[in-house]
């Protein structure tokens, strides 16, 4: 390839093509992800890749998308289009409108691809999968958060990930307190708080930051930090929300231990709140030993969409699969079979159902890049 040919082969930043073996490891750790939620009575759900603008950043969970929104020009209505930068959103509309008269608890699940104007640090891509539950009903359900917190957690341990945290925080914690800090403090608060500069939280003359730091401090094993966090005199909701997680966490360390899954650590982190803008009650972030990075998000919230008042409750995750798909491998026992391109085609269908994965050679001495074994004259063997 020339330099003019290599130049028409690149990529805007952000975006990659993704390769074999790769794009095969997250095809499979994605199927195996919808086949776990759907056996726990999740339904598959696909939105469109674009929906007008209006419709996609209306009041409600697209509220916060706005700036991470691709836009155009829909040369059919001559209206502005978005591209989906997250799916959320979509699951606000439908449920609200297409799906509004659907019994509740209402399970859905999708497999999507996101669009976004730009990455972040922390994860550079601009295009990837995101795969998710949204759990719907009209109560304040303790079981429907154990169910969708518990599911985001089985489907990690179905594609082989290992030593899981759930990190759970209270998405309005910070903004409550920074509500009740003098405006001479806030500036310096919040820069301290985006610091975790717990020194400079209790330097301040202000009983919200000390309250800040103390929570900031109290971070780590989830029961532990909130039994630690009850003897803080926090404002009531503050109260209230610890204790809902404590029983969250009594009960999700519960059915963990009838499953007889041990790597899995609760934590809590009460200073953590980016991404939870639209979160009510609870948040967790999802992270595993193999990954520095986040591999998924989730919590509570309440759906409404456009100016209507009506809410419902929901509880969802999103994993990243940009994330996850490098921590994952293909099967170690796939059999890959070399099988003359004369081989008839019933014979290949035989062999697949016996789970061998058949390659075909167009001449009799082509070795197959991959095959370990050889199919000849009825016999298999194996390529040395």
């Amino acid at each position: 390839m020339d330099k003019a040919d290599y130049s028409l082969a690149l990529l805007p930043n952000g975006f990659v093509d993704i390769l074999p073996p790769h794009a095969g490891r997250e095809a499979e750790s994605i199927r195996k992800l919808m086949d776990c939620f759907c056996s726990y009575g999740y339904q598959i759900i696909k939105p469109p890749l674009l929906e007008f603008e209006d419709s996609l950043l209306a009041p409600g969970p697209g509220e916060r998308l706005s700036s991470e929104t691709f836009r155009l020009m829909d040369p059919v209505s001559h209206r502005m289009l978005g591209i989906r930068s997250d799916i959320t959103a979509q699951i606000a509309r439908i449920v609200s409108s297409r799906l509004s008269d659907e019994p509740r608890p209402l399970r859905l699940t999708y497999a999507n691809d996101v669009l976004r104007i730009k990455g972040s640090q922390m994860r550079t891509e601009r295009q990837f999968t995101q795969v998710g539950c949204e759990l719907v009903d009209n109560s304040s359900n303790r079981h429907a958060d154990i169910e969708i917190c518990m599911l985001s957690l089985l489907g990690l341990k179905s594609i082989g990930l290992k030593d899981i945290t759930l990190d759970f925080t209270i998405p309005d914690f910070v903004s409550l307190m920074m509500n009740k800090i003098e405006g001479k403090y806030k500036q310096k608060a919040q820069k301290a708080v985006d610091q975790r500069d717990i020194e400079v939280l209790l330097s301040i003359d202000s009983k919200p930051t000390r309250l800040i730091a103390l929570a900031m401090k109290a971070s780590g094993n989830a029961v532990g930090a909130i039994l630690e966090l009850e003897k803080v005199d926090f404002p009531l909701v503050i109260k209230q929300e610890l204790d809902s997680l404590k029983h969250l966490c009594f009960d999700l360390d519960k059915a963990l231990k009838d499953l007889g899954i041990e790597d899995i650590n609760l934590s809590l982190d009460l200073v953590e709140q980016n991404g939870f803008e639209y979160h009510k009650g609870y948040g967790f972030t999802l992270f595993c030993a193999q990954n520095s990075g986040e591999l998924g998000r989730g919590g509570a919230y309440d759906i409404c969409f456009g100016k209507d008042d009506k809410r419902q409750r929901a509880r969802g995750f999103t994993l990243y699969m940009d994330s996850i798909s490098k921590f994952t491998k293909n099967a170690d026992d796939q059999k890959y079979l070399l099988v003359h391109v004369d081989t008839p085609w019933h014979v290949l269908v035989d062999l697949q159902k016996q789970g061998w994965v058949t390659l075909r050679a167009v001449e009799d001495s082509q070795i197959v890049k991959g095959a370990t074994h050889i199919y000849k004259d009825g016999e298999i063997k194996q390529i040395s």
